[in-house]
């Protein structure tokens, strides 16, 4: 009977556990309606996703280059896919600082069309240098290795295309509340703003 009783008690010690990191990592979000998700992942994405393509768990990030905080959360999602292969992360730009960011997401675009996104993006991203020109994203994407005529001969080409991707990505983000950069949806929750590793984990599992 003693025996049973334990049992039951750490039964209900890991539930209470369980709900208190689920409200732990709910804390501070909004929810997403299923429907509203599915339209963000609807073809055609401008970029490829970053991780496993057929992962579970898909992460849309709302994003600016020369966005402070989003270069701040940029190595935690590249880990977050790296060390979780049913996580992957859909970049959705939202150039709120202007023409400058607008054409550094044009950049990347170019460059997904030579199955180059991710060098791009990282690059950019992860800049020590202030993107606040267009010559600045070009010797940040030069010192990459790309050739940065290329890519601005490809954007004269499809520059609508672009706009139009990024008149998407802005009807989207504001249909689903998100009002600057960064905006974070890990499943079916939206997180405004800054967000740590810990929490991306959490709200990836719940």
């Amino acid at each position: 009977m003693v025996r049973f009783m334990i049992q039951i008690f750490a039964v209900v010690l890991a539930a209470f556990f369980a709900l208190n990191l689920a409200n732990a990592a709910d804390e501070g979000t909004s929810p997403i309606p299923k429907s509203s998700v599915n339209a963000l992942l609807a073809p055609p994405i401008a970029s490829p996703a970053s991780g496993n393509p057929d992962a579970k768990v898909t992460v849309v990030e709302f994003f600016d280059y020369q966005c402070p905080i989003c270069r701040g959360i940029a190595p935690d999602l590249k880990r977050l896919v790296e060390n979780d292969h049913n996580v992957r992360i859909v970049h959705k730009d939202l150039p709120v600082f202007g023409d400058v960011s607008k054409y550094a997401a044009y950049c990347s675009y170019a460059a997904a069309r030579m199955g180059k996104y991710q060098a791009a993006h990282d690059a950019l991203i992860g800049s020590h240098v202030r993107l606040e020109s267009k010559e600045a994203v070009r010797k940040v994407l030069a010192d990459a290795g790309f050739d940065v005529q290329a890519l601005d001969a490809d954007i004269a080409q499809h520059e609508r295309e672009y706009a139009s991707v990024i008149a998407r990505n802005e009807h989207e983000a504001k249909s689903v509340g998100v009002h600057g950069t960064p905006g974070v949806i890990v499943g079916d929750r939206l997180v405004q703003g800054s967000i740590d590793y810990d929490r991306l984990e959490r709200l990836a599992k719940r």
